[in-house]
């Protein structure tokens, strides 16, 4: 085996998009691929405090987490690439379509399919750098990416992860199992 060191190599990395607002009500959105679900109603990110997405959220106290899709791949890589630091209107320059959010004060991206609904619980700042925890108080989800029963089918959703190997996106959506059943035959060898 070939060693590489202390890297960040695991795979895959989901990709979300931390949609927030600015001082002057101006939406912003970053691709991060640096955190996820901690708990049953909780997400964590973690990320740069330089960002201005870390200002956004310590102003206002929430934000939303969408699933970019392939359709979006071009429009969320700019998003992640550009800083609202430098870019004030990045969300329109990427033609994207933003309302606000009913139950925090953050957007809703009407081109994403999914939509987390957070409120910031808390910061922690860590020598590696800045953690943010939320609750989820709702989910939001397009029509178009659900089953016949009204269920979200991750299929329709066209999402993609993120390769930090080689720095590629990579799509994601085929079933190849079923969770608690798949190994099942094993249960029976105990």
């Amino acid at each position: 085996m070939k060693s590489f060191g202390a890297k960040p190599y695991l795979f895959p990395m989901p990709t979300y998009m931390i949609g927030t607002y600015s001082e002057d009500g101006t939406p912003d959105l970053m691709m991060m691929a640096w955190g996820g679900i901690c708990a049953e109603d909780m997400v964590a990110l973690n990320i740069d405090e330089d960002h201005k997405t870390a200002k956004n959220l310590r102003e206002r106290g929430a934000f939303t987490l969408a699933i970019p899709s392939e359709e979006t791949l071009a429009a969320s890589d700019y998003l992640g690439t550009a800083s609202a630091n430098k870019v004030k209107d990045k969300v329109a320059r990427a033609g994207l379509h933003a309302r606000k959010s009913e139950r925090v004060d953050a957007p809703v991206i009407a081109e994403y399919p999914i939509t987390l609904e957070c409120k910031v619980e808390k910061f922690e700042e860590e020598p590696y750098g800045l953690r943010v925890l939320g609750r989820i108080v709702n989910v939001l989800a397009d029509e178009s990416v659900l089953d016949e029963k009204g269920r979200i089918d991750a299929g329709k959703l066209h999402a993609f992860s993120f390769d930090q190997m080689r720095n590629g996106y990579y799509a994601t959506g085929e079933q190849v199992g079923t969770a608690w059943k798949s190994g099942a035959a094993y249960l029976k060898k105990q």
